[in-house]
C-alpha cells in the first residue's frame, strides 16, 4: 500500500482533507505502515519560523509511470517507466489548514515560477556544489528531489512546510475510479494532441485516466499551465463535492477502495506518522467544501523570458509576499469591510467583501449543478 502523488490538485484535496479524514473511520493502524515515507527534512538547515500550529502541506505532482499497466499506459500515451524513466514535478500545491482546523487553503505554484534555487550537490558530479541561481521552480524537484524543492519553496514564500505528499499517476487514477468517475462541466470543446483527450463543450463524468487526462491537458485554449491550473482546482473542488455530497466519507467499503487506490503510489515524509493522522483526522472530520478556498500565486506576469530559461512566471511583487504573510500569521485571504458607523441603509450597512487574492470556494460550481 503506497501513496501516489496527486496527479495535480486531486490529491492535495485528497489527502489534506479526504484521505486525512477517512482516517478516522479507517484506523489507519494497518494502512499507515504500509505507506512509503521519504526522509526529506534531514538534511535542511535555517528554516523559516513557525509561529504558529496551523499545517502546511506540500503535495507534489509526479509524472512517474510507476504502477501503471500496460493497458493504461497504452490509453495515457506516456510511455513505460523504461522509456520515461524517473520522474518529473508539473504541478505543485501548497495546502495551509488552519489552528482551529475548521478551514483550508489550497494554493497552486506554477512550475514555471521563477525563483532562487539554492547551493545543492550536483545529479552528475556529486563531489560537486553547484551555486544558488535563479531557475524555475519545478527544476527543484528534478535537481534535487522533495528535499531542494521544500527548501525552494520555503526560501521564496517563508512558509515553514510541515508535511510532504508526492502522488503519481497509477494512485490518482485509482482514485477517481474508486469515487465512481467525476463529473466536470466544460465551456468549449478539448482537442488536444498533446494529453490525446478529446471532449465536447458541456458535462461528462470522467474515469480515472480520463481524469489524467483532464487535468494534464494544457494545448487546446492557449492558456497553457494558467488554463491548466484553473481546470485542475475546478476539478479538485468537483471530487470534494462528491465526496462530501455522497456519504463517501460515512461508507467503510467506499473509503477502503478510495484509500488502497490512493496508497498504490503515495509517498509522505517519514514525520507523518499515525498518531498524527488521527488527531488531524478528528479535527478536520466536519470541515465542509465551503471552508476550501483555492487560488494561483498572485501572478505579475504569465509569460515573461529569461535569458537561459526561456519563458517563466513571475509573481506579484505585492500580492504575493501579502499572501504569503498572511499564511505564516493564519490571517484570512477573504476580509468583509466593516460598514461606516454612521451607516442607515440596508445596503450600506452590508459589508463588502474583500478578496483581492481571487479565491474561489471549493462549493462553488461554475458550470451549474453536476449530480
Amino acid at each position: 500500500m503506497k501513496a501516489t502523488r496527486p496527479i495535480r490538485i486531486i490529491t492535495s484535496l485528497s489527502i489534506a482533507v479526504v484521505v486525512i479524514s477517512a482516517i478516522s473511520w479507517l484506523g489507519l493502524g494497518q494502512v499507515s505502515g504500509a505507506i512509503n515515507r521519504i526522509d526529506v527534512f534531514g538534511s535542511l538547515s535555517k528554516r523559516p519560523d513557525k509561529p504558529n500550529t496551523a499545517l502546511n502541506y506540500l503535495l507534489v505532482g509526479s509524472d512517474t509511470r510507476a504502477g501503471l499497466t500496460k493497458e493504461q499506459s497504452k490509453l495515457l500515451r506516456v510511455g513505460t517507466t523504461k522509456s520515461a524513466a524517473g520522474a518529473r514535478s508539473d504541478t505543485m500545491l501548497l495546502i495551509h489548514i488552519s489552528k482551529a482546523r475548521d478551514k483550508a487553503t489550497i494554493i497552486s505554484i506554477p512550475r514555471d515560477s521563477l525563483v532562487t534555487i539554492p547551493a545543492h550537490q550536483s545529479t552528475i558530479h556529486k563531489d560537486r556544489t553547484v551555486a544558488a541561481a535563479q531557475g524555475k521552480i519545478n527544476s527543484a524537484y528534478a535537481w534535487g528531489g522533495a528535499p531542494l524543492l521544500i527548501q525552494t519553496v520555503e526560501e521564496a514564500t517563508g512558509i515553514r512546510i510541515d508535511h510532504y505528499v508526492e502522488i503519481g499517476f497509477a494512485g490518482f487514477a485509482g482514485m477517481v475510479d474508486a469515487l465512481g468517475g467525476i463529473q466536470v462541466c466544460t465551456k468549449k470543446n478539448i482537442n488536444d494532441p498533446n494529453s490525446h483527450l478529446i471532449l465536447s463543450a458541456g458535462i461528462h463524468t470522467l474515469d480515472g485516466i480520463e481524469a489524467l487526462k483532464y487535468v494534464r491537458t494544457r494545448d487546446f485554449d492557449g492558456m497553457g499551465d494558467i488554463g491548466r491550473m484553473q481546470r485542475q482546482q475546478q476539478f479538485m473542488s468537483a471530487v470534494l463535492r462528491k465526496v462530501t455530497s455522497t456519504g463517501v466519507l460515512l461508507n467503510p467499503i467506499k473509503l477502503l477502495n478510495f484509500f488502497n487506490a490512493a496508497i498504490a503510489t503515495v509517498q509522505t515524509d517519514t514525520q507523518l506518522n499515525q498518531s498524527d493522522l488521527i488527531t488531524l483526522a478528528k479535527q478536520l472530520k466536519n470541515l465542509s467544501a465551503s471552508k476550501v478556498r483555492t487560488l494561483t500565486i498572485p501572478l505579475g506576469n504569465s509569460n515573461a523570458r529569461v535569458p537561459g530559461l526561456g519563458s517563466v512566471v513571475i509573481w506579484d511583487k505585492v500580492l504575493a509576499p501579502d499572501l504569503f504573510a498572511r499564511l505564516r500569521a493564519d490571517l484570512p485571504l477573504v476580509n468583509e469591510a466593516t460598514p461606516s458607523p454612521s451607516a442607515s441603509s440596508t445596503a450600506s450597512a452590508t459589508p463588502t467583501v474583500i478578496d483581492k487574492f481571487r479565491t474561489r470556494t471549493a462549493d462553488e460550481n461554475p458550470c451549474g449543478a453536476l449530480k
